[in-house]
């Protein structure tokens, strides 16, 4: 019998075994994305075979990047179909075509900026020691980009700051400490840029979203509790997906935070991305049923 999940116009039918892998293969994810074309790419944490791509049925199309990426992060689709890439340890964020070809290169590779975290620890519990923010990057977590092409990252496992950069690469400034008031972080997670020009940032293990303006200047935090929140998708409707990390949930919201629907349950820890595609389908990065490790699962919309 097929799991059905959410409320009202957010119900979905729940396919745990939607991505139809090479035989032997296995995909151990951590994002995904999907293109202008509904194509879709997972990004793993296998040497092997990091992205593969499916159609929306979940049927192979291709694969690329072995031997390319330290720790697979985060990875989103732009405008062009092209994709940014947050490789977490090696400190980068990378853009390629959809095929592989290496467009553009942020951050230097293996830097670790000063934030009282011991450069050697490459810990996911490393943002606890954290004794000060520092510059880019310390294990740097997502990246979001303006109309204009103006970049936001969050940097967040070995640092806990927003840094901005302009179009053309430079560095322009950063913000945030770790803590727990208004402007701090534990562990930014996720960054986003909604239509209205905001800055929304999940800041994880605070169990909130932050709003920021693009100067850096504080505007409010979203009164919805959330346990975990680890990053975004906003569809054309400003309709918000956040993957509740440490809940094991999926929560939709409005851009002002309103909560209109939410599933899941705690034996799904370790959510981790979301995006939708040109359906208003979702495909979740969880770890699947049954204690099986985590996957892409695909939500289908109850119509």
């Amino acid at each position: 019998m097929n799991t059905v999940v959410g409320s009202g116009r957010y119900t979905y039918q729940v396919d745990d075994d939607w991505a139809k892998l090479p035989a032997g293969w296995a995909m151990p994810a951590a994002a995904v994305t999907v293109d202008s074309r509904d194509r879709v790419y997972c990004f793993n944490r296998t040497p092997d075979h990091p992205i593969v791509v499916f159609d929306r049925e979940g049927n192979y199309l291709s694969s690329w990047g072995a031997g390319l990426f330290a720790f697979p992060h985060t990875i989103r689709v732009d405008e062009h179909d092209n994709l940014w890439i947050v490789d977490r340890d090696h400190g980068q964020m990378l853009l390629y075509t959809s095929d592989g070809t290496l467009l553009r290169t942020i951050g230097t590779r293996g830097h670790r900026s000063d934030t009282g975290v011991d450069p050697r620890d490459f810990n996911s519990s490393a943002y606890r020691n954290v004794t000060h923010g520092g510059g880019p990057f310390n294990l740097p977590t997502d990246i979001a980009l303006t109309p204009s092409g103006e970049m936001f990252m969050t940097d967040g496992y070995g640092n806990a700051r927003v840094h901005k950069f302009a179009a053309d690469g430079t560095y322009l400034f950063s913000w945030g400490e770790p803590g727990t008031g208004p402007g701090q972080f534990s562990l930014p997670h996720g960054v986003w840029i909604d239509t209205r020009g905001r800055v929304l940032v999940c800041d994880r293990e605070n169990d909130r979203v932050q709003v920021f303006d693009q100067a850096g200047k504080f505007l409010h935090v979203w009164s919805t509790k959330l346990i975990g929140p680890a990053a975004f998708f906003v569809d054309a409707d400003d309709i918000v997906y956040i993957p509740e990390h440490n809940g094991g949930l999926v929560s939709v919201l409005t851009l002002d935070g309103e909560r209109l629907a939410q599933w899941g349950d705690p034996s799904f820890r370790s959510c981790h991305g979301i995006w939708g595609d040109s359906r208003g389908d979702l495909y979740v990065v969880r770890p699947g049923a049954w204690g099986r490790p985590r996957r892409v699962v695909k939500y289908t919309r109850v119509r």
